[in-house]
């Protein structure tokens, strides 16, 4: 994307795919000038006078800031605290140089013995990729470092959107209005959190799913964070964002680099939807490592006999995951060490001799026979205190010294950030993946990260960060060394999905709960961000254990198959026909698959407010959409679902029954569904644009 600098001005110009981002230093300060629509160089220079008139004096000191300081009359919660060795705080920002590379752009700045340099990235997505790195001549210690500061145009109103939600119960979408004050989203728990996500988007009050203008933010981190949001009293809204959360300190050292994670923002003015399918394109296209592969459907043995694992009872379920037409098959927990319960185990990553006499081979070998690839089930960043490998090395957990050390899953959690640790983890990950035929790897993360610290470390707030990165490089090693395996990101559900795991996984675990109704309005939620290409979703049995509710085979299969189709249910009490039907549901997913995992997607209803909703894919000239009726009240007849984006004088083809629709009927009258008058139903309707 080009990038143009006015020496005159004073300014930075970074245009393309119709957008505009304006950076100046008119008062000496790095300034937001503009975000938003593509502008003309010509209209730059006047931006940094007309930002000079647009604000009053106290807004002025903080809007704009591309990372809000703590010098002067500036009374935000500042992006960057330092603290000099003399006692002075804060970076005095004294411009140095800049350079453009390509589609980068990197502003430096001086401030005694520190340089700071903002770094820029215009993606031909929209996508706006900022972050920061700061350099020390001397010590100087850091109790913040954001990535990025944002700053909103000025509206008359201002509603946030955001992901909350709990473990089996993630992705929960929540719009409200931005009060005046500061607003925090964040998680302290050492991951991305099942509580909430990075990802927020703004808009005044009056965008729809297809309408408005609408910004957006998402953090490339998944340790801990924070996410704040100012609205004045003005009525001016900035945000803030970064890693790390408060109360931490760390020292930069002589001559050390520090650098943020990438925070990325994007606009549209095709509202809460045009917002969400640019995001999914670029995590597609910049982020995820081969979102341009089919994900195959796989099988995952768990549920079928959870800590019951061994070869006798998986090669069973081998030949039924084949017959069904499962094109992997998943060996979950239990497979390694002592592992019969979730008491121990965790760390001895060997194959249990009992279960496996003949170690894993046999049954990849089989896996492969079937025409199915072979995954396996890890938790490398975890550790029972009944283990071989914590009796032999009890300090390579995180801990505090003098502190009692927390069990969550009766397991306590591996410090990364010690080089020893990260490297006997890839030693036996490597030698796992180099002595047994294994394509894929589902790693597991089930608890959060408690009594954060490293006893003898001179800065043992560093493993907050440290570890993240660490578990980042482990991956990408192990991802080089072995090119051909693919990488499941799982986190006790959907604890760890951001943009900053998913350019290291291939796919990401949604949610524990694979109940069929609830999964309608998770994957909602996740939608909201992330694309279908990343998303797992099983088809489990019921009742399930979370509402005990019981819906059909067909309810089940049609809602997972909006995302990365997956089986996890007990296929050996599998009846005949339901083993025929399932057959069957794979067989359409796996016509459907190219456009629901690659294709745009468009959200037709919110789940939250109508009991007809339905999730509409676009590749090319083919249409798949996905449509879920879940309990209404009183026999009131329900709206027709209507297609997103289709021409009125466009011609389509049912490529189920082979009946044609003008795009103008199916817009007027809805799509033509085909399902029963019951509570929880669904139905799928494949179309393909015709001359």
């Amino acid at each position: 994307m080009p990038i143009r600098y006015d020496d005159a001005a004073r300014t930075w110009h970074l245009t393309g795919a119709g957008v505009s981002y304006v950076v100046g230093l008119g008062d000496g300060l790095p300034r937001q000038l503009h975000w938003g629509p593509a502008i003309p160089d010509g209209a730059v220079p006047s931006l940094v006078r007309e930002w000079r008139e647009a604000y009053s004096f106290d807004d002025r000191l903080h809007t704009g800031a591309e990372l809000l300081g703590e010098l002067g009359p500036q009374f935000a919660t500042p992006s960057l605290q330092l603290r000099h060795p003399d006692g002075a705080k804060g970076f005095a920002w004294h411009y140095r140089d800049h350079s453009i590379e390509g589609d980068r752009l990197a502003i430096s700045f001086t401030d005694r013995d520190l340089a700071l340099t903002l770094h820029y990235r215009l993606w031909d997505t929209g996508v706006l990729d900022r972050w920061a790195a700061i350099e020390a001549a001397g010590p100087v210690e850091v109790s913040r470092f954001d990535s990025a500061a944002w700053t909103l145009p000025h509206w008359d109103g201002y509603r946030l959107s955001h992901l909350s939600g709990e473990w089996a119960g993630e992705w929960q979408l929540r719009r409200t209005e931005l009060p005046v004050g500061e607003t925090v989203l964040g998680s302290r728990r050492g991951n991305t959190s099942h509580q909430a996500n990075p990802w927020i988007a703004l808009d005044d009050g009056t965008a729809t799913e297809t309408a408005g203008t609408v910004y957006s933010a998402n953090l490339a981190w998944s340790g801990s964070w924070r996410v704040q949001l100012r609205r004045s009293a003005q009525g001016r809204v900035s945000v803030t964002g970064g890693a790390g959360q408060e109360g931490l300190h760390w020292t930069l050292r002589d001559g050390e680099t520090w650098t943020t994670p990438v925070y990325s923002g994007l606009f549209s003015t095709e509202g809460f939807g045009g917002v969400s399918r640019a995001w999914h394109e670029h995590l597609r296209r910049h982020v995820m490592p081969t979102a341009d592969e089919d994900a195959p459907v796989l099988f995952n043995s768990w549920e079928a006999v959870f800590f019951e694992v061994s070869e006798e009872k998986q090669l069973p379920l081998v030949e039924l995951a084949a017959r069904i037409g499962c094109e992997q098959f998943v060996v979950d927990d239990g497979w390694f060490g002592r592992r019969t319960s979730d008491n121990a185990g965790l760390g001895d990553w060997w194959h249990n001799p009992e279960r496996f006499p003949r170690g894993l081979t046999p049954l990849a070998d089989a896996v492969h026979k079937a025409g199915m690839r072979f995954g396996i089930w890890v938790e490398p960043e975890m550790v029972n205190a009944d283990s071989d490998l914590y009796r032999a090395h009890p300090d390579w957990v995180l801990h505090q010294a003098g502190r009692d050390r927390t069990e969550l899953r009766r397991q306590m959690v591996l410090d990364y950030g010690r080089p020893e640790v990260a490297e006997w983890a890839f030693t036996w990950l490597d030698r796992l993946l180099s002595e047994h035929p294994i394509d894929y790897v589902k790693w597991d993360h089930n608890r959060p990260l408690t009594e954060v610290g490293r006893p003898g470390a001179d800065d043992p707030d560093r493993a907050h960060f440290e570890h993240v990165q660490a578990v980042y490089d482990l991956k990408d090693r192990l991802r080089r060394a072995h090119p051909g395996v693919r990488i499941e990101g799982c986190a006790g559900g959907a604890a760890r999905v951001d943009p900053g795991i998913l350019r290291y996984v291939d796919q990401v675990w949604t949610s524990d709960n694979t109940d069929a109704g609830d999964r309608v309005n998770i994957q909602y939620g996740f939608g909201q961000a992330y694309p279908a290409r990343a998303m797992g979703a099983w088809i489990t049995d019921e009742p399930s254990g979370f509402n005990h509710r019981t819906t059909s085979l067909r309810f089940r299969f049609q809602v997972a198959s909006a995302g990365v189709l997956a089986v996890g249910g007990d296929l050996s009490a599998w009846s005949e026909a339901e083993l025929d039907e399932a057959a069957a549901h794979i067989a359409l997913y796996k016509e459907l698959r190219p456009v629901v995992q690659h294709g745009a997607q468009y959200r037709l209803g919110d789940p939250e407010a109508t009991a007809l909703t339905g999730v509409q894919y676009v590749l090319g000239d083919r249409i798949a959409v996905l449509a879920f009726k879940t309990p209404w009240h009183c026999n009131r007849p329900l709206a027709p679902l209507r297609p997103a984006g289709v021409p009125s004088d466009s011609r389509w083809i049912d490529e189920d029954t082979g009946e044609t629709h003008w795009g103008g009927a199916l817009n007027a009258l809805g799509l033509p569904l085909r399902w029963t008058p019951a509570d929880w139903d669904s139905a799928i309707i494949r179309l393909r644009r015709v001359e």
